[in-house]
């Protein structure tokens, strides 16, 4: 009797091959494609695997470009997308080897989306209507080993069916909604503008746009604050805090100025502080956001490779709980084990009794994320960053509350009440397993007795403006699409890298572009329910009724097929101005991310970012007037107008961003002086100086991230060095 066990991609396929395997695992290779041989417990097993999806929805007659569309099928992702021609030897490998197999056994990630995987496998390259079902948060042996032993009969139904359904849904409304959108400025305007929306990616980009609505149309307001220092270095406001009456700030300044203090009131409060609840992916990503600046995205990705190599538990789950099946002694010894984790580890292993704090959101298929017995072996700087913080915020979350306090200080000058509070640590409790992770700053106020008089050393009278409110940050915005529950706790970061790639938003601190906003507003104007967020909620909502069996799929599905439809047919009675507006917002968009300044030369053309066949340069738009003005270009990179000029030469200077690297700004003259001074300057740096390891004369040489010192042997000797700053 041969079992196939497929699992999701090539690394669970080796982990779970070699945690069941008796003996070692066999690994073969067929036709480009490697699984395993196995034995355990006298059974005969293969282990092979997919590379994700397999299949993806496709429409069933493709032709010409049009709306609504609802025929589609399942079909082979390389048949459907040039881009996935490389699953197509994966899945001939599978069918080959479920031909010979007597029992099917599906190891995909225990979600929607591995449900999925698992169900189109099974029905469509393995011809079988069920299969048995692994399921686990680690890839560690213990628990492969368990799940195995353990395999449920049938494949997971209704997380299957709720999974389909979602994909269902996702592809009516992103495959309608952005042809829509992408046909109304074609025939409008008779332009080419690629558009893309969905049930989602609508929804958010409204929110988003409401936000940056409410900062546009923001009106700063003056306001005064009255501050004093005393002379033990006391700093107090004034209680009533903000003036917006200048004249009555400025009276009461004028009354206290030159007098002394005497300190009213002297109040001290202490309160415990809980541990933080234990990850759950949502709160993960915006604590890395916020402590290690990694974005929501890379986030996600830098956990599925802690996950695949078996460090922590599964990382796309809602749940902020440890569950005490998880046994919390054996998670906190595997921490022991490290020496770096290992004296907080064993402080807490002295407990007679472990109990993690746990929050109240909960996931049906995973714990909260935790790290697993497995010691890292070899990890990314990234990873072992973002590895750090979740083992610390496991050991915070079994500690001790951290106990506060509180000192507020009343001063009274003139009868004019000022307030100062600090805030100290008194007990640190999970402060201290916490550690540089916690993002607290202690404020202690000097020693102070009530009826004692301080002299005012300094009084200050502040004049500020009202800020607008702060925008969203990747992280801040992946909250609020859960807070509304939009999207699922694994696609949200994905939805917002499309918005950025859309050209929708920019910038760390989002910004909506003028084709953002034009989007928003023409859809508000003529076909609202496209970014109707209690709709995008209410769907949300029915796939977890299909998951809980207190809904059928087809219900969901011609629900939505008869909203969209409607939908759609609003939005065809005014394509004409939806088309207009929205290519008009295309068009000032693209002018605005090409533009670098005004042309240095004819001074009236406008010096643009244009695509070249050896790559981008700039020139001036006035080219068909006689303005042959043209500069080359950094390239692999970003160009962006740095809003300024030369200080040197005058000329405008521009933003070479890069990947994960501080943007560079560079003057557009090549023959600008500064360059030849800093020309001159390196290679007075490198004169003289010689390679460590060969002998030879460094000499300077550049790349995309700057100028270093480089032996001249290479590829033979490969010494590099930094260059000074100057």
């Amino acid at each position: 009797m041969t079992e196939l066990i497929i699992c999701e991609k090539p690394s669970s396929m080796e982990k779970i091959a070699k945690a069941l395997a008796d003996n070692k695992a066999s690994k073969k290779t067929d036709k480009g494609v490697s699984y395993y041989e196995i034995s355990h417990n006298g059974k005969d097993i293969i282990v092979t695997c997919a590379v994700g999806h397999l299949y993806t929805l496709a429409e069933q007659n493709k032709g010409k470009w049009a709306y609504p569309i609802f025929d589609i099928e399942w079909k082979e992702s390389s048949k459907a997308s040039k881009s996935a021609l490389y699953t197509k030897k994966y899945l001939d490998a599978i069918k080959r080897l479920a031909k010979d197999s007597e029992t099917i056994i599906v190891s995909t990630d225990f979600d929607l989306e591995g449900e999925v995987i698992g169900l189109n496998i099974v029905r469509f390259a393995c011809n079988r209507k069920d299969a048995y079902r692994m399921k686990f948060s680690t890839l560690t042996k213990d628990e492969l080993t368990e799940s195995y032993e353990h395999a449920s009969h049938h494949l997971d139904w209704p997380q299957a069916e709720a999974g389909e359904t979602r994909h269902y849904l996702d592809y009516y409304y992103g495959i309608n909604l952005s042809r829509a959108l992408t046909l109304a400025i074609k025939n409008s305007t008779g332009g080419f503008k690629l558009m893309s929306s969905g049930r989602v990616q609508g929804p958010a980009l409204k929110i988003l746009s409401d936000k940056e609505r409410e900062i546009l149309g923001f009106k700063s307001v003056p306001f005064w604050q009255i501050g004093i220092k005393t002379e033990n270095d006391i700093i107090a406001m004034h209680k009533d805090d903000k003036f917006f009456d200048g004249k009555k700030a400025g009276d009461i300044f004028k009354k206290i100025k030159g007098h002394d203090a005497t300190v009213s009131k002297v109040s001290k409060n202490e309160f415990e502080q809980k541990p933080p609840n234990p990850f759950d992916l949502t709160s993960m990503q915006m604590e890395a956001y916020k402590t290690l600046r990694i974005s929501p995205k890379e986030t996600l990705a830098l956990a599925q490779n802690l996950y695949i190599n078996g460090y922590i538990s599964y990382p796309r789950t809602s749940s902020n709980q440890l569950p005490p099946s998880l046994n919390y002694r054996k998670i906190l010894e595997g921490i022991a084990r490290q020496l770096k984790y290992k004296a907080l580890a064993e402080e807490l292993l002295k407990r007679k009794a472990l109990m993690p704090n746990n929050g109240k959101k909960t996931d049906s298929a995973h714990p909260a994320i935790y790290a697993t017995s497995e010691i890292p072996k070899k990890m990314t700087d990234r990873e072992s960053k973002l590895y750090d913080l979740i083992v610390h915020r496991i050991l915070a979350t079994f500690a001790d509350n951290a106990v506060m306090e509180t000192v507020s200080i009343e001063l009274d000058v003139k009868d004019e009440i000022f307030l100062a509070k600090g805030t100290t640590t008194k007990f640190p409790g999970w402060h201290k397993f916490y550690g540089n992770y916690v993002m607290q700053k202690e404020n202690e106020l000097p020693e102070a007795d009530q009826g004692q008089i301080l002299k005012v050393k300094e009084s200050k009278l502040f004049e500020k403006e009202t800020q607008p409110p702060k925008r969203y940050t990747p992280a801040s915005i992946i909250k609020e699409l859960e807070k509304n529950t939009i999207g699922t706790k694994a696609t949200r970061s994905e939805i917002i890298d499309n918005l950025y790639q859309r050209n929708y938003i920019k910038n760390e601190s989002i910004e909506v572009t003028d084709i953002g906003l034009k989007t928003i507003e023409t859809l508000e104007k003529y076909c609202p329910e496209i970014i109707d967020i209690k709709l995008t909620r209410h769907f949300e909502e029915e796939m977890d009724q299909v998951r809980e069996k207190t809904k059928k799929s087809s219900e969901v599905l011609d629900e939505a097929k008869d909203s969209l439809t409607k939908t759609l047919k609003h939005f065809k009675q005014n394509e004409k101005e939806i088309g207009n507006a929205l290519g008009e917002a295309a068009k000032e968009t693209r002018d605005k991310e090409i533009f670098i300044s005004k042309c240095p030369a004819c001074k009236e053309g406008d010096l643009q970012v244009r695509k070249g066949k050896y790559g981008s340069f700039a020139a001036c738009n006035r080219y068909e007037q006689g303005c042959s003005t043209t500069f080359a270009l950094p390239k692999n990179c970003l160009v962006k107008s740095a809003e300024k000029n030369c200080d040197v030469c005058g000329y405008p200077k521009i933003l070479a961003i890069r990947v994960r690297r501080k943007p560079q700004e560079i003057c557009i003259n090549p023959d600008c002086k500064s360059k030849k001074l800093e020309e001159e300057r390196l290679k007075e740096v490198a004169n003289g100086k010689t390679c460590p390891k060969c002998g030879s004369s460094l000499v300077v040489k550049t790349s995309h991230y700057g100028s270093f010192l480089a032996c001249p042997g290479y590829p033979k000797c490969k010494y590099i060095e930094k260059l000074p700053k100057e």
